[in-house]
């Protein structure tokens, strides 16, 4: 079986949580390695980014009308993505350590492995 083959059953059988959780398990890995290995500039930029960009995905879905989660929850999202984009600035620009953007992202996680 090809790689996309596999991708592609993995996606048919997979619920959205579990799609989520495991994109946010890559992407935290990817911060994680990035603090370990001390980068910074390409690396660090990238996996912040991907972050980032993991992020106002996240905000957009939950701008669409048709989401059905509950308001609050929608609101809290777009919020912690719009915390996400400023503070992947302060990484990026000034050094911040990454720990508070794994930190959210672990906490997701949890509750992502929680509601499943």
């Amino acid at each position: 079986m090809t790689l996309k083959a596999y991708q592609d059953t993995q996606r048919i059988t997979e619920d959205p949580r579990q799609t989520e959780y495991r994109l946010f398990g890559q992407v935290t890995g990817a911060l994680i390695a990035a603090q370990r290995a001390g980068t910074m500039g390409g690396p660090l930029a990238e996996a912040v980014d991907w972050n980032r960009k993991l992020w106002r995905t996240l905000a957009a879905d939950c701008l669409d009308e048709h989401n059905q989660l509950p308001d609050g929850v929608r609101a809290n999202i777009v919020s912690l993505s719009l915390w996400v984009t400023r503070y992947s600035k302060e990484v990026t620009r000034k050094g911040a350590s990454l720990d508070p953007l794994i930190d959210v992202n672990r906490t997701i996680m949890q509750g992502l492995k929680g509601a499943a």
